[in-house]
């Protein structure tokens, strides 16, 4: 098994900050399996980590009335879990459960957010990153809801 420092050195969400920044990373970085279904966070619960999939694959899940639970995205290896852990009041939006056994980095929030606090210039960049996950489930979801309604339409 690779370690965690170089399982986060090549993960291509950090392939754009800046490389004085990976001592933070390495701080606050733990390695974590999920076994497959296993739920890793849930909607409303608070939202303490933020995660880099390296193996396996997570879909993120949300109660939809009259439809039961939706899955909204599979998020797979090479790609970045969650974003709740950045902006107050650090509360999932979403549920996340593993579909396969999942390996991944875990990032401890509080960490990131005091050392975001300190450096503005770190926590820009990680803002910017993060961003990018944010535009990405947005944009999953206005598919998803866009299937749904043609769905409800073919009723």
């Amino acid at each position: 098994m690779e370690t965690i420092e170089k399982i986060v050195y090549r993960h291509p969400f950090w392939k754009r900050l800046n490389p004085d920044y990976f001592h933070i990373l390495e701080e606050c970085a733990s390695h974590v399996r999920f076994g497959m279904g296993q739920p890793i966070f849930r909607a409303d619960s608070e939202a303490e980590n933020f995660y880099l999939i390296d193996q396996g694959s997570v879909g993120l899940e949300m109660f939809v009335r009259g439809k039961g639970v939706v899955t909204i995205q599979i998020i797979g290896s090479g790609e970045a879990l969650g974003w709740s852990w950045l902006f107050p009041p650090y509360r999932w939006h979403f549920t996340a459960r593993s579909h396969a056994v999942t390996d991944a980095v875990a990032f401890a929030a509080p960490v990131l957010l005091r050392y975001a606090e300190a450096n503005h210039s770190f926590g820009y960049e990680l803002s910017m990153l993060v961003g990018q996950v944010m535009f990405q489930r947005l944009q999953a979801t206005r598919a998803k809801l866009v299937d749904f309604y043609a769905a409800i339409k073919d009723d």
